[in-house]
């Protein structure tokens, strides 16, 4: 299958996986624009403020250079050290311009796709010494549109550039008949002002490229379904896996049941080993719902629940193993069980009620039928 048809297949939106194996790729979204008109803003704005002095400071090192006294023309190491003195004091005065646009290259690196090391893109590849990948890149469609950009950047700063020229061209001329430190302070001027010019032609290239990037990006990252297939293949087929999957499904479950003991009306209890939660609705025809139940510890988290929120609870030991052992949770109750919980529940509504008519001599013994007397193993009792 040829690599159109593959990139026409990728449609599906990359995993979490996919997106982190990339970064640990090195693949991240950049805009080489965006990064150029960053730091040509901060140097336009540099030299708008500072324009003037640098050049003028500049002027004076430049100037310098060409006054020394009559007995040092003999003297063989007049050029090394002049113009290793000129050379450091001419970069001690651009240190402030060249440690601004660093830190705005740094910082504009990291505006779309983060900052990321990745030692992996500076491996070397064998796929880049393939001569066939290479006439791909250089003929291929992102080499077109490479090549489109930057005609379009070069004609904008052209464009800009010859008219910063031609309007300013008298005083150009102008300058070359001023004093030292005048004609430097206009051109510095006149610098600045076509920097600032230039500048605005690159945050142009840069609003077309930045959407551009992160779009080839996004395509790039995009998986074919059989990708996806294998990944979800991959990840979920590892035993550790799917033992922590079935962990937090048991988790969430347990959360979820201990969190309906509130919305029960009675907890039928063993009363030390065996818990069940029951809800029932006097004004529906159905029969009453199993909304908790649990053994040991989780019996113990459901008796708890029932104290917090204030829900009767009821020992009947063959019950609460009958309704243990034949009803899920969210499942309504047998047939057969439905006089001994019916027992049950009139006894706790009697309770509840306002005239608090029920006593505890009044307490029913819920009568469960032979088939349906479990021990607590799980096995039915012998008649």
């Amino acid at each position: 299958m040829s690599d159109e048809s593959s990139s026409e297949e990728r449609t599906e939106e990359p995993t979490a996986k996919r997106l982190e194996k990339a970064r640990e790729d090195g693949q991240v979204v950049r805009s080489q624009e965006l990064s150029v008109a960053a730091m040509m803003i901060g140097a336009a704005l540099f030299m708008y403020l500072f324009g003037s002095y640098f050049l003028i400071r500049t002027g004076e090192i430049f100037a310098r250079g060409f006054v020394f006294d009559r007995k040092d023309v003999f003297d063989s190491h007049l050029l090394p050290t002049t113009f290793g003195t000129h050379a450091l004091e001419s970069m001690i005065v651009a240190l402030p311009l060249f440690a601004l646009t660093v830190v705005i290259a740094v910082a504009a690196a990291g505006l779309l796709g983060g900052y990321n090391l990745s030692i992996k893109a500076l491996a070397p590849k064998a796929s880049k010494l393939n001569p066939i990948h290479g006439l791909k890149r250089i003929f291929g469609m992102k080499a077109l549109v490479d090549l489109s950009k930057a005609v379009l950047k070069f004609g904008l700063v052209g464009s800009v550039l010859y008219f910063v020229v031609s309007s300013n061209f008298d005083a150009l001329v102008g300058l070359g008949f001023s004093e030292v430190q005048g004609a430097m302070s206009g051109a510095g001027e006149m610098i600045a002002n076509g920097v600032v010019l230039v500048t605005l032609t690159l945050i142009v290239a840069a609003g077309i490229d930045v959407p551009y990037q992160v779009y080839e990006h996004n395509k790039k990252m995009k998986m074919t379904k059989q990708e996806i297939k294998d990944e979800f293949k991959d990840t979920e087929g590892r035993p550790e896996v799917k033992a922590q999957i079935r962990r937090k499904q048991r988790e969430m479950a347990m959360a979820l049941m201990i969190e309906a003991v509130g919305d029960a009306d009675v907890i039928v209890v063993n009363p030390d080993h065996f818990a069940v939660a029951l809800s029932y609705d006097p004004s529906s025809a159905g029969a009453p719902m199993l909304v908790a139940k649990g053994v040991d510890f989780l019996a113990q988290g459901i008796r708890e629940r029932a104290k917090e929120e204030g829900v009767p609870v009821f020992s009947a030991p063959t019950l609460a193993r009958a309704l243990y052992f034949t009803t899920d949770i969210q499942e309504p109750i047998p047939e057969s069980l439905y006089y001994a919980v019916a027992q049950v529940i009139a006894y706790v509504f009697s309770l509840n009620s306002f005239n608090k008519g029920a006593t505890e001599a009044d307490k029913p013994n819920p009568e469960v039928p032979l088939d349906m007397r479990y021990n607590t193993d799980g096995t039915l009792q012998q008649p």
